[in-house]
């Protein structure tokens, strides 16, 4: 394994400044980059852009956290032993719960796998990424002049024009806080990591789980509604970014309707069915118990074709890491003026609801 040379900043603006500090203090980050025009439109990239700058003399890579976040005391052991696993690579340490790359993390998850690469037709998460010194240089010459504000999007931009997409850590010990948003996401409520789970449990999981190159097709769930990210629709005239929903997209995926009406008669349970639907409505419950079902068909093919449990990582933490991943499913579904109901006897339900689903889908046709 090659040595890895790590540097670190907090990237943040005035109106957050102790908070970043609190931040850097606390997981011992090397220092601040400061918004360089705190005055001007609002602009994650113009603060990246110093961030991305500010990796120290003779460091190998450099890790950039945003400053609403938490993350464990270990959080820069972790990132440099995954940086000597994978020097090339760009890895992203936390990911929305309701993306299409939330999405894939969450399937990756139930398939037993530490790593999945992310799709090309999304942005990349940005709050905590470990790039190389050299792609970091590079990054920063491809945005100098960019009129795009999000350097989440022009993250993937770059990647796409250089290849490959960056790595997602499954397990993510990186959490958002809060709601607000100095970008403009705030509209989107309550946006958390995909698969939480503890430094202790997803360390050996980072270090020895398999890399989920490609899963296929990705069921995913956003306000309320299931979708399909259908294998290769960045090639689309745009872009990708359009979102089929399950219904439609279902013809590409080797399910026929009647297999899911089939799953849903037979292994739908209705009592929890009907909790879930007194709490949040009929439509919203069918939509998860099918997305679910989804997820756990496509995890299965994807299990099957990395082999068995990886070795070094604890079969207890693997299942910790699977239960997590489902108990984000039903709470990141909700449209975001509802997840503040989902209060800690709701998410148990909704679990407990959406693991039945990934139990069933062994009544499916195989990936």
């Amino acid at each position: 394994m090659p040595t890895v040379r790590l540097s670190s900043v907090v990237m943040t603006h005035p109106v957050r400044l102790e908070q970043a500090r609190e931040l850097a203090g606390r997981l011992r980050l090397d220092g601040l980059a400061l918004d360089p025009a705190p005055d001007g439109p609002p602009s994650a990239l113009r603060t990246a852009l110093v961030a991305w700058a500010a990796a120290a003399p003779g460091a190998s890579h450099h890790l950039v956290v945003q400053d609403d976040v938490s993350a464990p005391e270990e959080l820069t052991a972790l990132v440099g032993r995954a940086a000597g696993r994978f020097p090339a690579e760009a890895l992203v340490f936390y990911t929305n719960w309701h993306a299409r790359n939330g999405g894939a993390a969450r399937l990756a998850a139930l398939a037993g796998a530490g790593w999945v690469r992310a799709v090309p037709d999304e942005f990349t998460p940005s709050l905590a990424v470990c790039l190389p010194v050299a792609t970091a240089a590079e990054f920063r010459r491809f945005a100098e002049g960019s009129a795009e504000r999000h350097d989440d999007e022009l993250l993937s931009v770059f990647f796409r024009a250089r290849g490959p997409m960056s790595l997602i850590a499954v397990p993510n010990v990186v959490e958002h806080i809060g709601t607000s948003s100095i970008n403009g996401h705030a509209a989107q409520g309550i946006r958390l990591a995909v698969c939480p789970l503890d430094a202790a449990d997803a360390g050996p999981v980072l270090e020895h789980g398999p890399v989920l190159e490609e899963p296929g097709w990705i069921p995913y769930m956003r306000y309320g509604e299931g979708y399909v990210r259908l294998v290769g629709q960045e090639r689309a005239p745009d872009g990708g970014r359009g979102h089929h929903p399950w219904r439609e997209a279902l013809p590409h995926t080797g399910i026929g309707a009647e297999d899911v009406r089939g799953a849903v008669a037979d292994a739908m349970p209705k009592e929890l069915a009907d909790e879930v639907a007194h709490r949040f409505g009929r439509a919203f419950a069918e939509e998860l118990w099918i997305h679910c079902l989804l997820l756990g068909r496509q995890a299965a093919g994807a299990a099957r074709r990395l082999g068995g449990a990886p070795g070094g990582v604890p079969a207890d933490a693997l299942a910790r890491m699977r239960e997590a991943a489902v108990a984000t499913a039903g709470p990141a579904g909700l449209p975001p003026e509802r997840r503040p109901e989902a209060g800690p006897d709701e998410v148990r339900l909704m679990a407990a609801f959406a693991g039945t689903a990934v139990s069933a889908a062994e009544l499916l046709p195989p990936a």
